[in-house]
């Protein structure tokens, strides 16, 4: 009776240990949770940002896994809709970028505001790590509107605890070279040159994440 114990004992602590070193080598799972910036909107799967970020992550060593959690079209409205749906793929840190498609639009930026604290306000009771992008408004709504809707994500990352990156398309708004036709969307050259911008603020994120997770 005490060898059939042992024996159990010792095939629990086996499968155990091959659970959590099965996990182990998952590493990080980091969700890139935005609109058609990080869907990927005209590029192929391996040219999207979550696929690139990934892919120079690995590249500094980091054992992660970029989950896309892009949905093309989202306000920011529409993203804090379905934030537990996507929140169901349980990543240990998130990178918001959305607000592209309020601007766009001409949304109330205080409606931006109201829906961005809310996401943020809902990870940070989950205990996640997150990473703030920025976006600006486009410059033909006027410099009143211009001025609040910029200044929403400003504030955001000075009330929350958040990585701040204050413009998703740093270096790449506006370049011919490296946007699609429609002059909004970046092609793979795009994405990569913001990957390696936003590279840094990623690896700050992923300080972030409790080894427990």
């Amino acid at each position: 009776m005490p060898c059939s114990i042992l024996r159990i004992f010792s095939v629990i602590v086996a499968l155990t240990f091959a659970t959590a070193t099965a996990a182990s080598a998952e590493g990080t799972r980091l969700m890139a949770f935005g609109d058609s910036l990080v869907h990927g909107y005209g590029l192929a799967e391996d040219d999207t940002f979550p696929a690139q970020l990934q892919a120079a992550l690995e590249q500094q060593g980091h054992a992660v896994e970029v989950l896309n959690a892009g949905n093309s079209g989202d306000t920011t409205a529409a993203g804090l809709a379905r934030l537990d749906w996507a929140l169901a793929d349980r990543p240990d840190a998130v990178i918001v970028v959305l607000g592209a498609n309020d601007g766009l639009r001409g949304l109330e930026p205080r409606q931006t505001y109201g829906n961005l604290t809310a996401i943020l306000e809902r990870l940070e009771a989950d205990g996640l790590p997150v990473l703030l992008a920025g976006m600006l408004a486009p410059r033909n709504l006027g410099a009143a509107y211009v001025e609040e809707f910029d200044g929403v994500f400003q504030r955001l990352s000075e009330e929350r605890n958040v990585v701040f990156y204050p413009f998703f398309l740093d270096g790449v708004a506006a370049q011919t070279e490296l946007n699609l036709g429609d002059g909004i969307h970046p092609n793979k050259d795009g994405v990569a040159e913001i990957v390696s911008r936003i590279l840094p603020s990623v690896e700050s994120l992923l300080d972030r994440v409790s080894p427990q997770s």
